[in-house]
């Protein structure tokens, strides 16, 4: 790589609360190339000057501009021009950063940096759903929402027959995660291992002894929510809410199994698989992510009125164990 190159920093960080995906960043100083679906960039600059002599523990919103946005397909757009000595700066480090993009992006994906991890306690003290994660203590330090819930595009699109009205699950779920959570909800901190224990930490309305405790990997559920807990109708809308979630639970790393299992549930949604595959770090089927993508791209050309948003009929005649068509 070119010596003016040294200094870039690749990495990706999950988006919680809900989980909806993972944001991958290369960051060169005070510019940052990001996507969340491997194909397409944005390219930032802040303004970083501005923090020059200010205590480091305040924390000010910097301006920044935007350098441009980037795809293989389409190359360089760049971003609106200002005469400014600050912008010519802030414009050198962009430059740098859309270098290093074009020889880096496929080594897509980054590995995630956020093993600090913020889990919603369940009635007995283990993680019930994951809230936030950081990368360094001093993220810790914020005072995130203790109360998870589903999201909007939840409420929009998720429907399950075990909520007690189908349209109102997103609702529904995000009232019993709630209520598995207790009053006052109890959270705690966790540095992962390498082994996927975790080490307790500090944490939320929690016991001191729990402060220090580990837990195994097994505690920790690997789709970051737990469905172990109450009723089987509460248990299967916890399942649904998974299997709608599978195209970007595969963002993931997760065991071979799961991620088998998971990989034929996403088989349902071949516009999602397609929208996140650039970003799996690996494959359990490899037939089945294709399968969806080639069928994805296939409903995608198809004429004006044609296509639809209902379950594609061909996964029901992939073979579950071999993956491929019968």
């Amino acid at each position: 790589m070119d010596s003016r190159l040294t200094g870039i920093e690749c990495y990706a960080q999950r988006l919680l609360n809900p989980y909806r995906g993972t944001v991958h960043v290369l960051r060169y100083q005070s510019a940052e190339a990001v996507t969340t679906d491997g194909i397409h960039w944005g390219i930032y600059v802040a303004n970083d000057e501005l923090l020059r002599g200010l205590p480091r523990h305040k924390k000010i919103q910097t301006s920044d501009i935007r350098y441009g946005s980037w795809s293989r397909n389409k190359g360089l757009k760049r971003g609106p021009i200002y005469p400014s000595e600050d912008f010519k700066r802030m414009e050198a480090q962009g430059s740098i950063a859309y270098e290093a993009l074009l020889g880096l992006n496929s080594r897509l994906p980054f590995p995630l940096r956020d093993f600090l991890e913020l889990w919603l306690l369940d009635p007995v003290g283990l993680p019930l759903v994951l809230l936030t994660s950081v990368a360094s203590e001093s993220e810790m330090e914020s005072h995130p929402s203790l109360e998870w819930h589903a999201g909007h595009v939840a409420r929009q699109q998720f429907a399950s027959a075990s909520a007690a009205l189908p349209n109102n699950a997103a609702e529904e779920l995000t009232r019993y995660i709630k209520e598995q959570g207790g009053a006052p909800a109890v959270a705690q901190w966790f540095e992962r291992q390498p082994d996927g224990s975790g080490i307790g930490l500090t944490g939320h309305n929690m016991p001191v002894a729990m402060q220090g405790r580990e837990l195994p990997h097994e505690a920790f559920p690997q789709t970051l929510i737990s469905c172990g807990l109450g009723d089987d109708q509460k248990r299967r809308l916890v399942d649904d809410y998974l299997v709608w979630l599978a195209p970007c639970l595969l963002l993931l790393p997760l065991q071979k199994e799961t991620r088998r299992e998971l990989e034929i549930l996403a088989r349902r949604q071949p516009f999602e698989v397609l929208k996140y595959s650039h970003l799996y770090p690996e494959m359990a089927d490899e037939a089945q992510v294709n399968a969806a993508r080639v069928e994805a791209a296939l409903r995608h050309q198809a004429p004006r009125g044609e296509q639809d948003n209902t379950m594609s009929p061909y996964y029901i005649e992939l073979n579950p164990v071999s993956g491929e068509y019968n």
